[in-house]
């Protein structure tokens, strides 16, 4: 009953979001904007090997998909660019917790998580903390989001 009564808070303070995401962006499964700039600009390969949250160079950039990325380093390009799959954020780079819910919800840089190899990008509201409400029940809202992505 808890875990419902986050979820709908999440959804009602989380509402305006929905307004500013752009139909051409809904239908898309990249959470970008017309610049096509993946992750805001910030490193896929400092999210997952190094735990951080690191805006990348214009000097190191690369394309997969249609979408730019941008790194710290030559070398992180070279890594990417060898594995581009291994270094993707999960569910297009969208709020886990908003995937798990059925919406897609911009992320903060800075609110991610890296587990077992894989990184997810969270939303950060004042109100509610999707980070927070995706680890108090992490394998369930996991089930959820990985269901609801196939159909988004």
């Amino acid at each position: 009953m808890k875990f419902a009564k986050s979820i709908i808070c999440l959804l009602l303070a989380l509402n305006w979001t929905l307004s500013s995401v752009t139909a051409q962006t809904e239908a898309s499964p990249y959470n970008t904007d017309d610049s096509k700039i993946a992750l805001q600009g910030y490193s896929p390969i400092s999210y997952l090997d190094l735990g951080l949250a690191q805006r990348g160079a214009k000097a190191y950039k690369s394309e997969h998909e249609g979408l730019k990325y941008y790194f710290t380093s030559a070398e992180q390009k070279s890594k990417f660019d060898a594995a581009p799959e291994k270094y993707l954020p999960q569910f297009g780079g969208w709020c886990a917790t908003g995937i798990a819910v059925g919406a897609k919800f911009r992320t903060d840089p800075h609110k991610f998580l890296v587990k077992d190899g894989k990184y997810y990008l969270f939303l950060y509201d004042l109100e509610v903390d999707a980070k927070e409400l995706w680890l108090s029940d992490e394998k369930g809202m996991e089930a959820k989001a990985k269901k609801n992505w196939k159909q988004m």
